[in-house]
């Protein structure tokens, strides 16, 4: 028994002798690893102070090996907190390899009986790695969801800061360009991972976040994407409105809302506001289909008291007819009025039906709506109204008549 421990304690004092040896040999050997190489001189000291830590802790766990759970996580503690932003997980264990690979290299034919204590070692020490990553990877997550959650908040609030930029570039986000607002309600079970998935084999990116019982989504292009049959370097963008189709099944059940265009993602708050507005006053409209774009709810949202939609309605449709014809807005106005009737709009103008229809037609060009449709006609009739209002007093009668 006193053999033994005299032989342990001579083999700590020679350990204790030739660790700075080890220490050299083992920088030398990672400059063997392309990785190493290729790193600032800052980030290569730090990595030798890992490689020194580890043997000297071989050293402190010999001599107590139920040290280990402490020691072990001494290694990686002294590392910097931006090392484990830049060394992956494969390239530590590289590193632990090449340690061990030293110490047995110099113990070769010295000390047999110390193999299976470097083996032992070099486990636990590659267990703690795992481990320290793992921390980090919960903890980057969290933060994560914590920034996404921030992010999201800004855009609903529209409190934008010169912080947002910064903060979406730190959350990695992958989408340019245009950008879109998606609302509807949060499914019992959400399914994070699930809605990632589906908006990256669209070639997008989303933001998700939940407030209360709404669920939201800011979603943006990752990159443009080839249409059937275009030719190499034709490339088309994926509309948001199919991006959003696919991703209907993530929501539960009831309204589902997606908003405008925007052209970037520090300018998503006026897309998710209009999206917010329509997802409140959806059920209002029994034609409503899931997803429903927002503009298609403008009356519905004016009636709420939505200035967007108020605004969205006079500048879409009352001024540019009144600006290319006051004879187009007054046909619109009593085609209305007589129930969609071109025969009495006719006789009412005294004009041919036929005049009425061509009139209409140019109208429809002009604003892009259909002036003949059922559910146009409560739209065009509520910008028709909204734009009156805003007209000064006196004005409209004139021009109507």
């Amino acid at each position: 028994m006193v053999s033994r421990v005299q032989t342990k304690e001579q083999t700590l004092s020679w350990l204790k002798t030739i660790s700075g040896e080890l220490a050299t040999a083992t920088l030398k050997r990672l400059e063997e690893l392309s990785w190493y190489g290729d790193m600032p001189p800052g980030r290569r000291s730090a990595v030798g102070l890992v490689a020194q830590a580890g043997i000297t802790s071989f050293i402190h766990w010999f001599d107590d090996p139920g040290s280990t759970p402490w020691i072990a996580a001494d290694v990686f503690g002294a590392a910097p907190r931006e090392l484990l932003r830049s060394v992956s997980l494969t390239q530590t264990l590289q590193l632990i390899k090449v340690t061990v690979d030293v110490v047995e290299e110099r113990l070769k034919g010295r000390d047999e009986s110390l193999r299976e204590p470097i083996l032992l070692y070099s486990r636990e020490i590659a267990f703690a790695a795992a481990d320290v990553y793992a921390r980090a990877a919960e903890a980057r997550g969290l933060w994560d969801v914590r920034l996404e959650a921030l992010i999201i908040d800004s855009i609903l609030t529209g409190e934008y800061d010169d912080e947002l930029p910064s903060r979406i570039a730190a959350l990695g986000w992958h989408g340019h360009g245009e950008v879109s607002v998606l609302v509807g309600c949060t499914p019992p079970q959400l399914d994070v991972d699930a809605l990632r998935r589906t908006a990256r084999h669209l070639d997008a990116d989303v933001l998700i976040g939940v407030q209360g019982s709404r669920l939201v989504l800011v979603i943006g292009r990752a990159h443009p994407t080839r249409a059937y049959g275009a030719e190499v370097g034709d490339l088309v963008l994926r509309p948001f409105l199919e991006i959003a189709t696919a991703l209907e099944s993530g929501f539960g059940e009831g309204q589902l809302v997606l908003g405008h265009e925007v052209a970037s993602l520090v300018e998503a708050s006026r897309s998710a506001k209009a999206a917010l507005a329509g997802f409140a006053v959806a059920r209002a409209w029994r034609g409503s289909t899931r997803p429903t774009l927002a503009d298609d709810l403008l009356p519905e949202r004016a009636l709420a008291g939505d200035p967007l939609a108020r605004s969205t309605l006079v500048n879409r449709i009352y001024r540019p007819l009144q600006a290319h014809s006051e004879e187009l807005l007054a046909t619109l106005w009593c085609y209305l009025d007589n129930g969609r009737s071109l025969e009495a709009t006719a006789r009412e103008l005294f004009v041919h039906p036929n005049t009425v229809r061509y009139r209409l037609r140019r109208a429809s060009d002009v604003i892009g709506w259909d002036t003949t449709g059922a559910r146009e006609s409560l739209i065009l009739r509520a910008a028709l109204i909204l734009g009156s209002i805003a007209e000064p007093e006196g004005q409209t009668r004139k021009k109507r008549r």
